[in-house]
């Protein structure tokens, strides 16, 4: 059995999508005339600096991990058994699964970039070497309850969200606790948790006008680790943006099914690595851009 998994922010990089923006002409050029500029040169050249910005970031990213899936399916015309996306990776596989057509997932994502990088007075910070259960309790017993769990991305790596002074305030914590690294990320926004509430109502307002296709193959949704329904597309698109991303629970989900190979689609290796470090000795591969 195949999955294909697409990765989200934090896997762009200048270069990517260099073989694909000539050979997906058509899509390149629709992409140009929604988004107002020029895609590939983000991409390629990113001569203002601006590809590591949040409301820049996203359309990048889906618009080459949906080429790069495009020409994947050129050569591999199969169908995976699942679908599923790490944060933004996921409007790929809705695309994949025909809930959206390419069109529709640039504009929402557009979308969700612009109103994710108004959110401001936000941090995150990634915890490396200290199970998801005891940064829980690390964060209650020392009253920091104001920090959300925002990514459990494999069993030793989640990642926090909230103001700045708590996760700040967290880090001599966690080192004192014997946590292997406490890394701050460059996010410019407390992304899923409560404080991305103004941007999901917005969003969800956005999502109304739009009606969803059901999918031709299941996807996980990384809210409930469980497959989409077409009746929860709006619901969950939206949710996710204040809710953690339950990476973890998605692939087990996967694999609890039966033996799987998980193909990484889109730019950079992140998620195979992640997906090694669940469920060591997977077949895991990657297919770059």
């Amino acid at each position: 059995m195949t999955c294909y998994v697409f990765p989200g922010q934090g896997s762009q990089k200048v270069g990517m999508g260099e073989t694909l923006f000539n050979e997906f002409s058509n899509e390149t050029k629709q992409a140009n005339e929604i988004l107002g500029y020029d895609i590939q040169e983000l991409c390629l050249t990113d001569p203002k600096n601006q590809l590591n910005q949040t409301q820049f970031t996203q359309p990048a990213l889906f618009v080459v991990s949906a080429l790069s899936y495009l020409a994947y399916q050129k050569e591999n015309p199969t169908h995976p058994a699942y679908l599923a996306g790490h944060s933004l990776g996921e409007y790929n596989a809705l695309f994949a699964a025909k809930v959206i057509d390419f069109e529709t997932g640039i504009k929402l994502v557009q979308k969700r970039g612009e109103l994710m990088s108004e959110a401001s007075g936000g941090a995150m910070a990634a915890i490396i070497g200290m199970s998801a259960t005891n940064i829980a309790k690390t964060l209650a017993s020392n009253n920091l309850t104001g920090i959300d769990i925002a990514n459990f991305n494999e069993p030793n790596q989640t990642v926090i969200s909230g103001q700045e002074n708590d996760i700040k305030k967290a880090q001599k914590i966690f080192e004192e606790a014997g946590v292997r690294r406490y890394i701050p990320l460059a996010v410019s926004g407390a992304f899923h948790s409560r404080y991305m509430e103004p941007s999901k109502k917005a969003f969800e307002t956005y999502l109304e006008s739009y009606i969803f296709s059901e999918p031709t193959i299941p996807v996980i949704a990384n809210v409930t680790a469980n497959p989409y329904t077409q009746t929860d597309i709006k619901t969950l698109l939206a949710k996710q943006i204040t809710h953690s991303v339950k990476w973890v629970d998605s692939i087990a989900y996967i694999l609890n099914k039966q033996e799987s190979d998980l193909i990484e689609i889109g730019p950079g290796k992140v998620l195979t690595g992640l997906i090694n470090k669940i469920k060591k000795g997977i077949e895991t591969n990657a297919v770059t851009h």
